[in-house]
């Protein structure tokens, strides 16, 4: 999971895309890159880190220009310590062209064999971003006639990645001299929505990820790129869309709206606050069949994803709510840290009890999911050390039981806690006196009461059911092997046993490509 964002405007854009960046810094926290253009110059800098750590005002001084792209990464596996895998890419045929990606492409191999085989092109990393970059230019160069670009060969060059590419794709390009290019998946899993700001009679345009990007820098929301569809915005402002796929079918992921997007956000038509409410609305319904008798005296969030979720659960319930849990804001996410050992030491950083709402209550903890269980089980023994009674646990999200292979790094399947358990096998694993989860179609009801024209949606994780349908057995086996097998760095030892990483890339902090 990453964000993007593309801007287009009449006065310089470094600021906007930094700030743009820190309002999507959820979405990603191990690396960051903004490329802007300047006549027919680009100007590039990323590096490993938060926003704030990666730019400094020499560095944002250099970003000259009025249209930009910009990408924060979330650390997958594989490219967590790779600076080199920072986005975003850079390849100069047959124009000068720079690409951000959010998502996962699932036939990279085959695109990798093709691109040496056929298309003469060398892929210098293990980013699937570069692979997609490389289609999209190859395919570009295919429609070109003459020296000059049209909007038509752009699109036809859409058509062509479509055509080629299989998998979560949410994209924004740069072409030097022309003008900015955006398009999506055609069965729109990964998030894009287009914003428009006059500027002194002219219209400027924004792309991102999510719609909190848009409002905090000024920016209307429009709509949603929607899927399949291409749009160019030449660097004088002209706008131009097409739907570029033969196929499509709007099918958002589910876990968007159960975990990354932040809640005052609008995708797909979804505020993804309404839909979180909703959310509490139906586990509210879920706890009543399954705690009958009520036991309980308070129903608490885990900061911060579940609030909205546990304050609907509670008011639906005619319970307490209360704020059990005093969050770190200066620790990252637990579910995207790497390492089991140090997201399990993380999660007591990040989280402490207030002793005095647990002391001898019956509690229901409300999360938005369960992955690993690390978490949860750390949560659970910390409200019976602070003096709880009972305590249920209960989820917006369904069991996740299977990989993401479409942009989230969910673990292998013998990593998932759900894998194999029953809820009551799950809630021992855990500690809790019973786990109660979400059911996959009353999760999907509370999205769609927040947007009616959302009706299909991308829930692999919780189902195994993946929407593009070349998802095998054979392919998740081989990916779970990648993640378990030797690391795209060289591994040593020093004379006390811990581990080293040795980075063998070169890592270039700032370019300026022309």
């Amino acid at each position: 999971m990453c964000g993007i964002l593309g801007v287009v405007g009449q006065s310089p854009v470094n600021q906007l895309l930094y700030d743009g960046l820190q309002l999507l810094q959820h979405r990603g926290q191990d690396a960051a890159g903004i490329v802007t253009a300047h006549n027919k110059t680009f100007h590039m800098h990323k590096g490993s880190g938060m926003v704030r750590d990666v730019f400094r005002t020499r560095n944002m001084r250099s970003l000259q220009g009025n249209a930009g792209i910009a990408h924060v990464r979330y650390p997958t596996a594989g490219s967590a310590a790779n600076l080199a895998e920072a986005q975003p890419f850079y390849v100069n045929s047959p124009f000068g062209i720079v690409l951000a990606h959010n998502g996962n492409l699932t036939n990279t191999d085959e695109l990798k064999a093709d691109m040496f085989r056929h298309d003469l092109r060398h892929i210098n990393t293990n980013s699937d971003s570069e692979v997609l970059l490389n289609v999209f230019a190859h395919e570009l160069a295919i429609n070109v006639t003459g020296y000059e670009l049209s909007v038509e060969a752009v699109f036809k060059a859409i058509e062509g990645v479509h055509r080629r590419v299989k998998g979560a794709y949410a994209v924004v390009a740069l072409i030097s001299g022309y003008g900015l290019v955006a398009f999506r998946d055609p069965n729109g899993i990964r998030p894009l929505v287009i914003g428009s700001h006059d500027h002194h009679g002219r219209t400027e345009y924004m792309f991102a990820s999510e719609s909190v990007a848009l409002d905090c820098s000024g920016f209307s929301l429009l709509r949603d790129v929607e899927p399949g569809e291409g749009i160019f915005v030449s660097f004088d402002g002209h706008f131009e869309a097409r739907q570029c796929a033969e196929r499509i079918r709007h099918a958002p992921c589910l876990f968007e709206f159960v975990y990354f997007a932040r809640p005052d956000s609008v995708i797909d038509g979804a505020s993804v606050y309404q839909a979180r409410l909703a959310m509490g609305e139906r586990l509210a319904e879920k706890v009543r069949q399954v705690v009958p008798e009520l036991d309980i005296d308070v129903v608490m969030p885990i900061p911060d994803t579940s609030r909205p979720s546990a304050l609907q659960l509670a008011n639906a319930l005619g319970l307490p709510y209360r704020e059990g849990f005093i969050k770190n804001r200066y620790i990252g996410r637990t579910f995207i840290m790497p390492g089991q050992g140090v997201r399990k030491k993380s999660v007591r950083q990040k989280l402490n009890p207030v002793a005095c709402e647990f002391r001898g209550r019956n509690v229901l903890l409300v999360d938005d999911s369960i992955v690993r269980g690390t978490t949860s089980r750390e949560i659970v023994q910390m409200a019976r050390d602070a003096g709880a009674k009972k305590v249920y646990f209960a989820s917006a999200a369904p069991a996740v039981r299977f990989p993401n292979v479409y942009g989230i790094d969910m673990p292998t399947r013998a990593e998932l806690l759900a894998t194999g358990r029953t809820e009551e096998e799950i809630a021992r694993e855990i500690g809790a006196d019973a786990v109660i989860y979400q059911d996959l179609e009353a999760l999907m009801h509370a999205v769609n009461a927040a947007a009616p024209s959302l009706q299909v949606f991308e829930t692999s994780c919780f189902d195994g059911n993946y929407i593009t349908g070349d998802i095998t057995e054979a392919y998740l086996n081989a990916i779970e092997c990648a993640r378990m097998g030797p690391r795209s760095t060289v591994e040593s030892r020093d004379e006390e046993g811990s581990s080293q990483l040795v980075d063998l890339n070169l890592n270039v902090a700032e370019q300026n490509l022309i």
